[in-house]
């Protein structure tokens, strides 16, 4: 347990303490008490910088388009894997699905540029059938479906272990009398299925919403420059070339501030929601 206790206080209740960056004018030669205090001069330069909300907005068009496309699709795959009778078919499936999972941003950006990229398989194919070439990879206008396609690709599959987890949990008894009060599939996915693990459901998606300004720092650090700024600039990536890129510490520490507080207060929002749906939430 004391191994646990001092992870958490070093390194996530005692990095409140880098906070007060955003309250500064840090100099890193002075340290960080030392630096002059400059008050919420930061957070007004911030709301008034065009290139933050800019990054914003992308942030929130990605996490949209996440959760829409995202958020569904382990779900699903948990609930089409959960009907499979045959139990070595559905290891097979699962080691498929989870395989993506543990490859690192870097390969896997890789293999989307070797497929969808300019010189890639598809515009081989296209070429040999005389067809004009797509440039998916390189063109602004795809680059947020493109980022939601990746991750589906790398973590719907992981995401379905928590959905099977709490599949396994159904009462198979509750199956058996729907079946004989003559419900068909459908009636028991749901009647019975959905809402078993509804709990479940609302739990990761609170969970989701307090994490929803994260959309995936290294998969959009690597291919920003693709694109450019306009189309791939997030406030993960803007706080990378603000702060460490520009030297501007004090002014990411506030971007960075900005985004902890809104997922915290989406986090209370949606725990709030639950409740009054007659939900658990994750906390009371």
């Amino acid at each position: 347990m004391l191994p646990g206790l001092a992870y958490f206080l070093l390194f996530h209740y005692g990095a409140f303490i880098g906070n007060a960056v955003a309250f500064k004018e840090y100099v890193p030669f002075d340290g960080l008490w030392a630096s002059p205090w400059v008050g919420v001069e930061n957070f007004n330069r911030m709301f008034g910088d065009p290139d933050f909300w800019h990054a914003t907005w992308n942030t929130l068009a990605i996490a949209l388009l996440q959760l829409i496309f995202f958020f569904p699709v382990p779900l699903a795959i948990a609930l089409l894997l959960h009907g499979l009778t045959s139990d070595l078919l559905r290891r097979f499936v699962q080691s498929v699905v989870y395989l993506p999972h543990f490859l690192s941003w870097v390969i896997v950006v890789a293999l989307f540029q070797q497929v969808l990229g300019s010189t890639g398989l598809l515009n081989s194919v296209l070429g040999d059938a005389g067809l004009h070439a797509v440039d998916i990879i390189g063109n602004p206008d795809a680059y947020k479906p493109l980022v939601v396609a990746q991750v589906v690709w790398k973590d719907a599959g992981w995401g379905t272990i928590i959905f099977l987890a709490a599949l396994m949990q159904v009462d198979e008894q509750s199956y058996e009398a729907a079946a004989i009060d003559g419900a068909g599939p459908w009636r028991r996915f749901w009647h019975v299925t959905l809402p078993s693990i509804r709990p479940v459901i609302v739990l990761l998606l609170i969970m989701r919403l307090g994490d929803v300004l994260s959309v995936g720092f290294e998969q959009m650090l690597l291919q920003r420059s693709t694109v450019g700024p306009g189309a791939g600039e997030i406030l993960d990536t803007f706080v990378f070339w603000q702060g460490l890129v520009g030297g501007d510490t004090g002014y990411a520490a506030a971007a960075g501030l900005f985004k902890g507080v809104v997922g915290a207060a989406l986090v209370f929002a949606a725990n709030k929601v639950a409740h009054r749906l007659g939900e658990q939430g994750i906390y009371k």
